[in-house]
């Protein structure tokens, strides 16, 4: 929700390709499937044209061998159709099988004739060749079956045909693996964004953790090295001296311990359930603050409770340093299926024309920054505005349950 303020199948392992269109899983899988439909095309000629075929053949021998090769024809583009797997690498590795093919397809031309309905068969073998060797390896295919009809029919319509089959298979074949090019050239792309997007995220949340944490200790400890620095120069009161070396010597040990927790928390599993929001929160609580709950507060995933305290911490903080605040309420409450965070405190209030983000972010005040990208993390809708009651601010993190 919007945050406000306001691989290679072994059938192609061996080909040879161009540097420009790489094997792809895809390009591939796509070029197996049509070989296949090749083969199941001339399967279903071969089973629509055998019994015209067969119609208009004189009776005796000559019907026995064009049956035969019908039934050869049928049954080798069978076996190739069912068992492609094995089929095609043999197919990569020796070309030559593909003569016989075109054998079977010429015993069909010669016993059948090209006029009769078992014609288109032909074209398969030249079609076949082009999806399988491209251009080079198609041509002696097409070639040579073109030559073959030519001289069984005496036309060229149907000789023509497989010459351009054999350039539509080598075609088709060229544009998948461009094809295929581009589509891993845009899929690396898109994967490089999300490394890219990933470390500027992670490097976001250290600054955030960094922000809510060490930092501010350190901060408080240069103003204690800065009055311990103006004391010590005034040997009349030692008792202030002393007090002001404890009070940065207490800074530094806290300092220190923020660091382990906090290289603790960025190991620790952020994806474990089972946190409770109201004992986070009462946590926090000191001198003028008084927290409160409503409605069953549910047990939350570690992350998002401690984006929710994170938040609850910095309108803490803010009220305390720059508010002058004297008393601040948190409440957190659930509302139907919304889970709702809210920290007012009775400071001294926003500026007339509200907060700019970026203006503070640039002039290195990170915090409500980080407000707003905790918030945006977990899904959840941030508003930073005026107290309604009275002078002040509030605070309202609206996140709803259903989404965790």
């Amino acid at each position: 929700m919007a945050t406000t303020i306001g691989i290679v199948p072994p059938a192609v392992s061996r080909e040879r390709v161009r540097p420009e269109a790489p094997p792809l899983t895809l390009q591939v899988n796509a070029l197996q499937a049509l070989c296949r439909q090749v083969f199941a095309f001339r399967m279903v000629m071969t089973a629509l044209g055998a019994p015209l075929a067969l119609g208009r053949t004189a009776p005796g021998a000559p019907v026995y061998l064009v049956g035969g090769a019908v039934l050869l024809t049928f049954m080798l583009s069978y076996v190739a159709f069912r068992d492609w797997e094995r089929f095609g690498p043999l197919l990569l590795r020796h070309r030559w099988l593909l003569a016989p093919d075109m054998a079977f397809s010429a015993l069909l031309l010669i016993t059948a004739t090209p006029a009769s309905p078992l014609g288109p068969v032909a074209l398969c073998t030249p079609l076949l060749a082009g999806l399988v060797y491209g251009w080079r390896g198609s041509a002696p295919y097409a070639a040579l079956q073109a030559a073959l009809v030519a001289a069984a029919s005496g036309g060229t319509t149907l000789a023509g045909l497989c010459l351009l089959a054999g350039a539509a298979g080598a075609s088709l074949r060229g544009l998948l693996f461009r094809f295929g090019a581009a589509s891993q050239a845009l899929t690396e792309t898109r994967a490089r964004l999300a490394v890219a997007e990933a470390v500027r995220a992670e490097r976001d949340r250290l600054a955030r953790e960094m922000h809510d944490s060490v930092s501010k200790t350190l901060y408080g400890l240069a103003l204690a090295a800065d009055a311990l620095s103006r004391t010590a120069t005034d040997p009349a009161d030692p008792e202030a001296t002393r007090l002001q070396a404890r009070a940065v010597a207490e800074a530094a040990r806290q300092a220190a311990a923020e660091s382990r927790a906090l290289l603790t928390d960025l190991r620790r599993d952020l994806d474990t359930p089972g946190v409770c929001l109201s004992a986070e929160l009462r946590a926090l609580a000191g001198a003028g603050v008084v927290v409160r709950t409503s409605g069953g507060l549910p047990l939350l995933p570690s992350a998002v409770a401690a984006h929710l305290v994170a938040v609850a911490s910095e309108a803490l903080e803010n009220a305390r340093r720059h508010a002058s605040a004297s008393s601040v309420e948190v409440e957190a409450a659930v509302r139907g299926p919304r889970l709702v965070l809210t920290v007012e405190d009775d400071g001294c209030g926003l500026p007339p024309g509200g907060v700019d983000v970026k203006a503070l972010s640039d002039a290195g005040h990170f915090g409500l920054l980080g407000m707003a990208e905790r918030a945006t993390a977990i899904g959840a809708r941030l508003h930073v505005g005026p107290r309604p009651t009275g002078p002040g601010t509030r605070v309202r993190l609206d996140l709803r349950l259903g989404s965790l």
